[in-house]
Parts: C-alpha cells; sequence; structure tokens
C-alpha cells in the first residue's frame, strides 16, 4: 500500500513538472509580445542625442542665420523694383560673385607678387568684396529709384491737387496722374489702383507704396491722404497743403545744392588748376635757379 501511494505521489511530481513546462512553452510568444509592447518610450533628450553632431549643432545656426538675412531682402529687393527676383536666387548671385571674386583677386595677386601670402589674402578678400558686390548694386539701384520718385513728386503731386479741385475723386485722380506722367512713381500709383481693383482698399495699397518706397516725403503724403480719408477731412484741402509743403522741400533742396556748389568746385580747383598754375610760374624761375647754381 505505500508503495502504491510513493508511485502515485511520483507520477503525479511528474505530470506537474512536465504540465508546468509545457504551459511555459505556450506562454512565452505572448510574453515576448508583452515584453515588446511594454518597451519604455524614449524621451526626446535620447531621440535628439542620437542624431549627428553636426545637426544638433551647425544646423541650427546656419538655419538662424539664413532666416536673419532673408528676413531683410525681401523689402530691399522691393525698393530696388526686383520682386520677380526670390531671395535664394539673390544670395546665389552672391556667392557665385564672391567665388569668382576669390579666383580673379587671387590669381592676379599670384601673377603679379608670386607670394603665398599675397594669394592668400587676395583669396579671401576677393570672396568678400564679390559677395558684398550685390548689395551695393541693390542699394545703388533703390536709391536711384528713390531719388527719380522724390524728384518726380511735386509735378506729381501738383496735378493730383488740380485734378481733384477740378471734381474728379482721387482715384480717378491718380489714373490722370498715370496717363500723363511717366516713371517710377507712376508706376506705384498705378500698381495701387490695380490693387484696389481686384479688393484691396485704399489704406492698404497706399500702405504697400510706403513699403516698397523708402522716400520720407512721399510717406509724410501717404500718411496724410490715409488720415484725411479716415477722418473725413477734405481732401483737396489736405493736397493743396502738401503740394505747397512739397514746393518748400523742393526749393529748400535747390538751396541747399547750390551752397554746396562752390565747395565743389573749390575741389577741382585746387587739385588740378592749382598745380598747373604753380608749375607754370616756378619752373622758369626753378631753372633759371639751377642754371646760376650751375655756373657757379
Amino acid at each position: 500500500m505505500e508503495i502504491l501511494i510513493l508511485a502515485g505521489v511520483v507520477a503525479f511530481g511528474v505530470f506537474l513538472v512536465f504540465a508546468s513546462f509545457l504551459v511555459g512553452q505556450q506562454l512565452d510568444p505572448v510574453q515576448a509580445r508583452l515584453q515588446q509592447i511594454s518597451v519604455r518610450p524614449r524621451t526626446l533628450e535620447e531621440l535628439e542625442l542620437q542624431r549627428p553632431l553636426a545637426e544638433r549643432t551647425l544646423k541650427p545656426i546656419v538655419q538662424g542665420l539664413a532666416a536673419v538675412i532673408s528676413r531683410f531682402y525681401p523689402i530691399r529687393l522691393k525698393r530696388a523694383a526686383m520682386e520677380t527676383t526670390s531671395v535664394e536666387f539673390f544670395l546665389g548671385v552672391k556667392a557665385f560673385v564672391g567665388i569668382v571674386g576669390a579666383i580673379g583677386a587671387s590669381s592676379l595677386l599670384n601673377l603679379i607678387t608670386g607670394d603665398t601670402l599675397f594669394t592668400i589674402g587676395g583669396l579671401f578678400g576677393g570672396l568678400i568684396l564679390g559677395f558684398l558686390i550685390p548689395d551695393f548694386y541693390l542699394s545703388s539701384r533703390a536709391g536711384g529709384r528713390a531719388g527719380a520718385i522724390l524728384g518726380q513728386l511735386p509735378d506729381a503731386l501738383d496735378l493730383l491737387t488740380i485734378s481733384v479741385e477740378a471734381g474728379l475723386g482721387f482715384d480717378a485722380a491718380i489714373i490722370k496722374v498715370t496717363e500723363k506722367l511717366k516713371g517710377p512713381l507712376t508706376e506705384e500709383l498705378k500698381r495701387a489702383a490695380a490693387e484696389q481693383r481686384v479688393g484691396k482698399s485704399r489704406q492698404e495699397a497706399l500702405r504697400g507704396i510706403n513699403e516698397r518706397v523708402e522716400v520720407k516725403e512721399l510717406q509724410n503724403l501717404i500718411s496724410a491722404i490715409i488720415q484725411a480719408d479716415q477722418l473725413g477731412v477734405s481732401m483737396s484741402k489736405v493736397l493743396r497743403i502738401q503740394s505747397e509743403q512739397m514746393r518748400t522741400d523742393r526749393r529748400q533742396r535747390a538751396e541747399e545744392k547750390a551752397a554746396r556748389a562752390p565747395i565743389l568746385i573749390m575741389l577741382p580747383t585746387v587739385g588740378c588748376i592749382f598745380p598747373s598754375l604753380f608749375i607754370v610760374i616756378l619752373a622758369p624761375a626753378a631753372l633759371s635757379a639751377m642754371k646760376s647754381c650751375g655756373s657757379v
């Protein structure tokens, strides 16, 4: 009897061992899946540290500088009447001119001097100068356009004032000015009139001119027109006052240029005429003195 009980206990133990082994084998795939799901998600810091060092350090700096530079060029391109030129294209032109300037300056200095130090200096100097030449061109073009607008502004304002006082509306008077005059100012007025036809308000169209043209007198005129439009003041009176002020400013600019004329004339006089006179007057005396010294 004891032998049977012992055999039964041993058989039951062996059964439990095999049963637990089988159950463990059946649960392994599930546990493995659960382990895959229960993996701790990575933090943003860990994901950031997995990126390459150059991408984490240099790329944000380059992107920041590009954003700062690109913020100023659209306004400058507008003021130079080069809105169709994209900022990326203009920066590409700057880089191309910089490379050409660096190669040209270094090659020229290498041919002239043959010194490595001068060649390296010409490389960096040509690169910087070539990179800045498109900016000089852009500033020169914008300044020339602003000067042309300033010179045309008094005549355009007089015609605008006369048209409004004759009974035309302000928008119709602007169209009349664009028909009678030609130049960068009339192009801006024509664009403002076109923007109003497609749905922009008069104030938005005039403010757009302020963004594209950096002329203080024109900006003051547009501010006065917008303020008169908002307050319901008579447009003809505002234009008449601005026209008189514009003529006064033009007369003052002419007087200022006339006052600078003697100084500008004196520079070539001192630099070119006086040396020639000194040579003509003093050369005979100098030759006589040299002859007398030689005879002695």
